[in-house]
C-alpha cells in the first residue's frame, strides 16, 4: 500500500469514527434525561406527590439515573432500584465493580446478566417488585427504560426456573428470532413484563422515560413493555417458537405455560383498556432515528453528500452487508462516471440504522455488526475509496468486547496476506476473530446508551 493510499484510508476511518462519536453524543442518556427533570419537578408539585421512586432497567439505566439524580434537588428521590448490565455502572457504596451492586444516593444499583438473564437479575428484580408494592396514589414512579431491559428485568412466571428461561432465550436468539418474536415469548413467561410492572405499581403515578432499541419504537416491545399495554398474546408467543421449529426443543414447562395461556387457564398480560394505564405515561426520549439525524447533520457540516438509507434495517446480518456493499459499489461507479458529465467532488456518505440478526451455524465468536462488516468487506475486496463502520451504539456487539468493525477494500486483502480465508470465518460465525487479526475491530467500551446499530459508509 502506498503512503497516499494509507493516508486516504486513515482519513476515511477517522471520518466514519467522528460521525459515530457524534451519533453517540446525540443519544447520550445524560443529555436525554436532563431535559425532563423540570417536568418531573413540576408534575410532583402539581399532583402533590409525596414520594419519588426511581425504577431503572437496561444498559443505559445507570447513566439515566445518575443524570436524573444530578438534575433534581437533593432529597427528591426517596428510593430507587436500577438494574444494568455488568460493566455498565460506576458502582459506589457497599458493593464494588464486579460484585454486582452499589448505590448512588438513595438509588440502589445492581448489575446482572445480558443477553442471557442470571441470578443477579432475579434478585434485583424481586427487590424492585417489593419496592413497587409499597407505592400508593401519593407516589410517582419514574421508570428509566432502555435496551437490554428484557434480560435484566427478570422474574420468571411461577413454576419456571431461571435455567428454563435461559434455555428458551438462547434457543430463540441462535435461531435468528427478532426482538418482537423474542419479547412475545419473554412477556408471557414473566411476572413483570408486558405491562405487569405497571400493574404492580398501581395506583401510583408512573412516568416511563424510554430509550428505544427497537425498530419503529413500539412501546410494548422496548424492554418487553413492562409499563405499556401488551399487544401480543400467548398465541403469538407459541407462534414465535413454532416459526423456528423449537416446539420439541423448548423446555416442557415453558410449553405447558404457554399452552395453558392459549387455553385461557392463565390470565393474559394487561391490555390497553385496563385501568392501570390511566396513571401511566410512556415517553420515547431517544431512538435510532434521533441518532441517525444527528449523524446526518454532522456529516453534512463536514462537507459530505449524505443519504439516509433507512433507520429500520432488519434481516440477516450477512445479507444486509451484501446489500449495503452493492449500494456503495453502485454509488462509486456513478460518481466516477459522472452524472451528465459532471462529477460531485464531495465524498458520498450513506447512513443506516436498525438491528439485524445472526443465524448461528458455527462455533465462532462475533456479533451482528462484525458479521455484517465481514460480509460487506468481502464484497468490496480490492475496491479503493469505500469505508464502512458498523457498530452497536451500546459499545458491545454480541458476546464480544467490540462495538463492531471498520472495514475497507484493503481489509480482506490484509486478511488473505495472513493466510486467513474470510469465507471460512463467515461460515463459522467467527467474524470477531477475523477482524482481530486484521486490526479492524472498533472497541469503545460500554457507551452508556443503546439505540440499536448504525452503519456509516463513506465513498471517496
Amino acid at each position: 500500500m502506498s503512503n497516499g493510499q494509507e493516508q486516504k484510508m486513515m482519513n476515511a476511518q477517522e471520518t466514519v469514527s467522528a460521525i459515530f462519536k457524534e451519533t453517540l453524543g446525540a443519544v447520550s442518556p445524560s443529555f436525554l434525561v436532563r431535559g425532563y427533570a423540570g417536568q418531573i419537578t413540576g408534575y410532583m408539585n402539581e399532583k402533590n406527590i409525596k414520594r419519588l421512586i426511581v425504577a431503572g432497567f437496561g444498559k443505559a439505566s445507570y447513566h439515566m439515573a445518575a443524570a436524573l439524580r444530578d438534575e433534581l434537588d437533593d432529597g427528591m428521590v426517596s428510593d430507587g432500584i436500577v438494574i444494568t448490565k455488568y460493566g455498565h455502572a460506576q458502582l459506589q457504596g457497599p458493593g464494588t465493580r464486579g460484585q454486582g451492586s452499589g448505590e448512588i444516593g438513595n438509588i440502589k444499583i445492581y448489575e446482572a446478566g445480558h443477553p442471557i438473564p442470571d441470578e443477579n437479575g432475579i434478585r434485583a428484580t424481586e427487590s424492585l417488585r417489593e419496592l413497587l408494592r409499597t407505592a400508593d396514589e401519593n407516589d410517582l414512579v419514574v421508570c428509566l427504560v432502555s435496551g437490554g431491559g428484557s434480560a435484566l428485568l427478570v422474574s420468571p412466571y411461577e413454576g419456571i426456573g431461571l435455567k428454563e428461561k435461559q434455555q428458551i432465550t438462547d434457543l430463540l436468539m441462535k435461531s435468528g428470532a427478532d426482538i418482537v418474536e423474542l419479547n412475545a415469548v419473554r412477556k408471557h413467561l414473566s411476572r413483570v413484563k408486558g405491562g405487569r410492572l405497571a400493574e404492580i405499581a398501581w395506583p401510583a403515578e408512573v412516568l416511563s422515560l424510554m430509550i428505544s432499541d427497537v425498530i419503529g419504537d413500539p412501546l410494548d416491545v422496548i424492554a418487553s413493555g413492562p409499563t405499556a399495554p401488551d399487544h401480543s398474546t400467548f398465541q403469538d408467543a407459541l407462534d414465535s417458537i413454532a416459526k423456528f421449529n423449537l416446539m420439541e426443543k423448548a423446555p416442557k414447562r415453558v410449553m405447558d405455560i404457554l399452552k395453558s395461556g392459549v387455553a385461557g387457564d392463565i390470565p393474559e398480560t394487561p391490555k390497553k383498556e385496563n385501568q392501570i394505564f390511566k396513571n401511566v405515561q410512556n415517553i420515547i426520549i431517544g431512538s435510532n432515528k434521533k441518532a441517525i439525524e444527528a449523524a446526518q447533520m454532522y456529516a453534512r457540516s463536514e462537507g459530505l453528500d449524505v443519504e439516509v438509507l433507512s433507520t429500520e434495517i432488519t434481516g440477516v446480518a450477512r445479507d444486509v452487508g451484501i446489500w449495503l456493499a452493492q449500494k456503495a459499489i453502485e454509488a462509486k461507479a456513478l460518481r466516477e462516471k459522472g452524472a451528465k458529465g459532471r462529477r460531485d467532488r464531495r465524498p458520498k456518505c450513506f447512513l443506516s440504522g436498525g438491528e439485524t440478526t445472526v443465524v448461528v451455524t458455527g462455533g465462532g465468536k462475533g456479533g451482528r455488526n462484525t458479521e455484517l462488516a465481514l460480509s460487506f468487506a468481502m464484497e468490496i475486496e480490492g475496491i479503493e475509496g469505500v469505508t464502512l463502520l458498523s457498530a452497536g451504539t451500546d459499545g458491545t456487539d454480541g458476546p464480544t468486547d467490540a462495538a463492531g468493525a471498520i472495514v475497507d477494500g484493503e481489509t480482506i486483502v490484509r486478511g488473505k496476506a495472513k493466510g486467513l480465508d474470510p469465507h471460512e470465518y463467515l461460515d463459522r460465525n467467527d467474524s470477531y476473530t477475523f477482524f482481530k487479526q486484521t486490526d479492524s475491530l472498533l472497541i469503545t467500551g460500554p457507551t452508556g446508551t443503546n439505540v440499536m446499530d448504525v452503519q456509516i459508509i463513506v465513498i471517496e
